[in-house]
């Protein structure tokens, strides 16, 4: 079986206050059925947004499409990701990402399901431990 969603079908949502910061849209968001496990959204965010501090129990994939963005895996400097990028965060392991201050970013974000959850939201990242990584920008 094939399925094609096609673009424009699903509306575009935005990114729930609780896990990010700033504004963020979630598009086309997918998710695996049955056995496929897989899941993602392509995911925009407008200067100065990004997530929460999170991890993911299997990982997870970002394919850096349009703009200029951060990464950050705690108590590691901040990386800068541009246009082209491949991220892979392995599982468990603590991080954010996000926008610069001055430019949006977009990435596809593909993550797997494990025990019916695909991530683990934690705190906010602070507006000073935003700043002090754009300052690498």
């Amino acid at each position: 079986m094939i399925v094609i969603t096609t673009c424009g079908s699903q509306p575009s949502a935005s990114g729930p206050a609780d896990y990010f910061t700033g504004t963020v849209r979630i598009d086309a968001p997918f998710k695996g059925s049955q056995d496929a496990r897989i899941s993602g959204a392509t995911v925009t965010f407008e200067p100065g947004a990004r997530t929460a501090w999170h991890t993911h129990p299997l990982g997870q994939t970002l394919i850096v499409t349009a703009g200029a963005g951060l990464v950050q895996e705690k108590g590691h400097p901040v990386r800068m990701i541009k246009p082209g990028d491949t991220v892979w965060i392995a599982p468990g392991v603590k991080h954010w990402h996000g926008a610069t201050a001055t430019t949006a970013m977009t990435h596809i974000a593909i993550a797997e399901v494990l025990d019916d959850k695909v991530v683990d939201w934690m705190e906010q990242v602070s507006d000073s431990e935003y700043h002090a990584a754009d300052n690498r920008e």
